[in-house]
């Protein structure tokens, strides 16, 4: 077991991993972007990070600690998974899609959400969605709330009580969770928007291309000017082109000259829209600074699904390279885990960027993606940045892979999980846990 103090030697950190500037102090970088480092630490932080003072074998650490030659394996920061769903997370069992589809994904959900999403239940199936994240690395999460009424008496107080009981090992965020045309309803969402700011938390909504759409939107977005607070939408999570609700937010971020943090979810239209219209919504979208999150494991799941026993023919996710190329911030998060969404997932964001990196071809470079799972889901929760750096938390991951096609192309579940510079406990929660709330209520 690791802790206490000692050099990690001859270990490959990623250059957006690392703090600036990196290249004057670091030398060159590899092909995959990595450097090779000396990291020492001290006290349960990084003390100094510095070039490495030997490959393997070579000639010692380059601080006055000894510790253990990593022989050029990966070291990570802990990550950041910006947007989940926890009140959701685990319910297969009990309620699964009855065929895969986004509207059997709704139908289930609002069933197993009138008959079952106590407080008892919610609190065991989060925090052991949470044990998992934690297990996997993962240091930093928001996770959407389903909000609509008398469900938001029920799970806003516990998702308070789990920040509580969370706090120190993962930075927990809540976002409220409605359909836009729960705006309608002026009184009953003045009163959700209260909440949310009592509770610290994010507004949000999910947008549908309803007639009076421009105006929900714009009623969100003067509301959150109202009470300080940030958003985040779900948008487009469709394969139909003429799903333009993305556009119609950087409109009205524009127009009202929103000052706060705004993020998209999903945008999975723009991938059927033909070029020349998705590039004119990416450049509102630049302009206004909002942030995009893909969630390319449960797209992939639910888009383009069939029921005629034909095979899908597209991937389900949104124009990220086009994004990039804008200089929008991209983050890349885990979305739905074990429910009606998504019937798989372990809050493992190692597991989120592989499958991303196939799925959205992250490669050939590879690039700045890797703080697609660091950096840029920490801006869109207005946090620091998970970092290798010195006078940081020596909160990392260490692999035992050396470069990119190693580190994906296995799970990585010997991987060992340093915070506070202590290895922790990587045992993951046994499912027959959850087997006394797995059974449907009559």
């Amino acid at each position: 077991m690791l802790s206490g103090d000692v050099t990690l030697r001859n270990a490959r950190v990623h250059g957006t991993h690392l703090g600036a500037p990196v290249a004057p102090l670091m030398g060159a970088a590899d092909a995959g972007g990595f450097y090779r480092a000396d990291i020492a630490l001290r006290g349960g932080m990084i003390a100094t990070v510095t070039p490495a003072a030997g490959d393997a074998g070579g000639c010692g650490p380059s601080s006055d600690l000894e510790g253990p030659d990593l022989e050029g394996r990966i070291v990570f920061p802990t990550l950041v998974d910006c947007h989940t769903h926890l009140d959701k997370g685990h319910i297969w069992a009990r309620q699964p899609n009855p065929d895969g589809s986004f509207g059997g994904a709704l139908a289930a959900v609002a069933s197993d959400s009138a008959a079952n999403w106590s407080a008892d239940d919610l609190s065991a199936r989060m925090d052991f969605a949470l044990r998992c994240a934690f297990a996997h690395g993962t240091s930093a999460l928001r996770t959407h709330i389903d909000s609509q009424s008398p469900q938001d008496a029920i799970s806003w107080p516990v998702f308070e009580q789990m920040r509580a009981t969370w706090s120190g090992r993962i930075d927990l965020q809540g976002v409220c969770l409605v359909g836009i045309e729960a705006l309608r309803d002026e009184a009953g969402f003045a009163a959700l928007a209260q909440r949310v700011k009592a509770a610290g938390g994010v507004l949000g909504a999910v947008t549908y291309m309803v007639p009076d759409i421009e105006a929900l939107v714009d009623r969100i977005f003067v509301t959150a000017m109202e009470l300080g607070l940030d958003l985040d939408f779900h948008a487009d999570e469709t394969g139909d082109p003429d799903a333009m609700s993305l556009r119609i937010i950087a409109q009205a971020a524009l127009r009202r000259g929103f000052g706060g943090r705004v993020n998209v979810g999903h945008c999975c239209s723009l991938s059927r829209q033909p070029d020349a219209e998705a590039g004119r919504c990416l450049d509102l979208v630049a302009e206004a600074g909002i942030s995009i999150t893909t969630l390319p494991m449960c797209n992939l799941y639910l888009q383009d699904r069939r029921q005629d026993g034909t095979t899908p023919r597209w991937r389900g996710v949104t124009l990220v390279h086009e994004m990039r190329a804008r200089g929008i911030a991209v983050a890349i998060a885990s979305d739905n885990t074990r429910d009606p969404f998504y019937a798989y997932g372990d809050l493992d964001m190692i597991e989120t960027y592989r499958m991303a990196t196939r799925i959205l071809h992250l490669d050939h470079p590879t690039g700045d993606w890797p703080a697609a799972i660091t950096d840029a889901p920490a801006r869109v929760m207005g946090i620091d940045a998970p970092q290798i750096a010195a006078g940081r938390s020596a909160d990392m991951i260490l692999f035992r892979a050396r470069s990119w096609t190693e580190l994906l192309s296995r799970p990585q579940s010997d991987r060992i999980v340093l915070r506070g510079g202590a290895q922790i406990d990587t045992t993951l929660p046994d499912y027959s846990e959850l087997d006394p709330l797995m059974e449907p209520s009559e």
